[in-house]
């Protein structure tokens, strides 16, 4: 049984050095985002990039993986902020992503440093993009927020 399913759609124009696109998201969460190759591999220049919608996704799964292992430890976050970046390289002189490194900060009260790794490990075992990225190498560095 599926439990849910999204789409997303581009429509490119032209070839890849000098072409152009737009990603439309179905549930209008968004408006058409651009993307070009020189977009992805040398400056954004105000486009996004398929790693950059990956690593949205990778970070905003972290965040809810998180939120939901805490909360299956009662511990209540105040804040948990999430950044994942993507790396496109060549690989065997294929363009292919390599990795995604999660940094996580947390506001966590009353939780120890040791008990905050137990239930990061839990999440990025949970985390669906996480999964989906299995290939790839995936790095957490999680820290605790000091009052």
């Amino acid at each position: 049984m599926t439990t849910t399913q999204r789409t997303a759609t581009t429509v490119w124009e032209g070839p890849l050095a000098e072409g152009a696109g737009l990603v439309h998201a179905t549930s209008g969460a968004f408006s058409p985002l651009p993307v070009t190759w020189a977009g992805r591999t040398h400056q954004p220049g105000g486009q996004t990039s398929p790693e950059e919608l990956a690593a949205a996704a990778h970070s905003s799964c972290f965040a809810m993986a998180l939120a939901l292992c805490l909360d299956n430890h009662e511990a209540s976050p105040q804040r948990l902020d999430i950044t994942a970046t993507v790396t496109l390289d060549h690989l065997d002189a294929t363009p292919t992503i390599v990795s995604s490194a999660l940094n996580v900060r947390a506001g966590v009260p009353g939780l120890t440093a040791t008990d905050f790794k137990t239930i990061v490990d839990e999440a990025a075992a949970l985390c669906p993009i996480s999964r989906l990225f299995a290939g790839a190498t995936i790095t957490v560095d999680a820290a605790l927020d000091t009052p």
